[in-house]
């Protein structure tokens, strides 16, 4: 069964900070309609676990056009192409849509005129990327649910049922190639510290499509939210400041943010420990981990392993 397709480009080979080798396809990957109704259905039936009162369903490739659309019984017509516009976004931004209602809410109004320039730009929560294997292939967008949060959370158990699907892989020229070397000069590196930068990577939502891994400049001036990466192993090497790090425990508050990626207020439990330049730390995946303190400037690489 097939769920995305794939025209298959190089077989790469990556070696980030040991001897182990890590195989990966160099692809240009689609979702199909197949995948589409599975998304699709997954959504409809977490409708039903939480007896949404109706609600608008669309499925979107990477480009924004249209592959699927379900409207649930008793839904409001205007659901729908709003349900498009949340994905169609989400697709073309490679983010949740609920970013671009919160900047506005804060005051960034000039964001709305993007509509003028990109067709169906709906900046309302309720549209997610959907990814596989860190490549965003399509977008899910939902209207007319309950709530907002409502359409969200249809919205994230549609995208989060991708990564149970069979991916098919047609490998042609299964040709090892190594990836060329970064090189990224020190004025750069300083410059993406000033603020944090991604200095590999930039150009994917979670991971290079021929690479797996990303490499971050962080920069912290105060305690952050308690992150959790479902998919991602943190390679953490400080440079410059401290740090209260805490490992562990049952987060508090946990919400989704994007496929795989999970925020909290706060950890009970978990192991501490006091960071300061030269150590290194490697949080596994699933791992909640938290700067609960910070001594300003607190400067540290981050590589992010899949």
């Amino acid at each position: 069964m097939k769920y995305l397709n794939a025209a298959t480009g190089a077989l790469l080979m990556v070696m980030v900070g040991s001897t182990a080798h890590a195989e990966s396809v160099a692809d240009r990957r689609g979702l199909t309609l197949e995948g589409a109704k599975k998304v699709i259905a997954a959504a409809r039936a977490e409708a039903s676990r939480l007896k949404a009162p109706g609600g608008s369903i669309a499925v979107v490739d990477d480009g924004g056009n249209l592959l699927a659309l379900e409207r649930l019984d008793q839904t409001f017509a205007a659901s729908a192409n709003i349900a498009i516009g949340k994905a169609r976004t989400a697709a073309l931004f490679k983010k949740p849509t609920k970013a671009f209602e919160e900047a506005i809410k804060s005051g960034r109004t000039s964001m709305v005129t993007l509509g003028g320039d990109l067709q169906n730009f709906t900046p309302l929560q309720g549209g997610i990327p959907l990814e596989w294997e860190g490549k965003v292939v399509g977008a899910i967008g939902v209207s007319g649910a309950a709530s907002a949060q409502q359409d969200e959370d249809l919205a994230m158990a549609g995208a989060q049922s991708l990564e149970s699907m069979d991916l098919a892989r047609d490998k042609i020229g299964e040709t090892q190639t190594p990836l060329p070397v970064t090189y990224i000069e020190s004025r750069q590196v300083s410059a993406a510290f000033r603020n944090g930068a991604v200095l590999v990577g930039e150009d994917e939502t979670m991971m290079h499509a021929a690479r797996n891994y990303m490499v971050h400049a962080s920069h912290r001036d105060r305690p952050g939210l308690v992150e959790i990466h479902e998919l991602d192993t943190d390679i953490v090497y400080v440079l410059e400041g401290t740090a209260t790090l805490v490992t562990g425990g049952e987060p508090v508050g946990t919400k989704p943010i994007a496929p795989h990626e999970l925020r909290g207020s706060s950890v009970t439990g978990g192991e501490t420990r006091r960071l300061v330049p030269g150590d290194v730390v490697i949080i596994p995946n699933g791992v909640p981990h938290w700067f609960k303190e910070v001594s300003a400037p607190f400067n540290y690489y981050v590589v992010k392993v899949r």
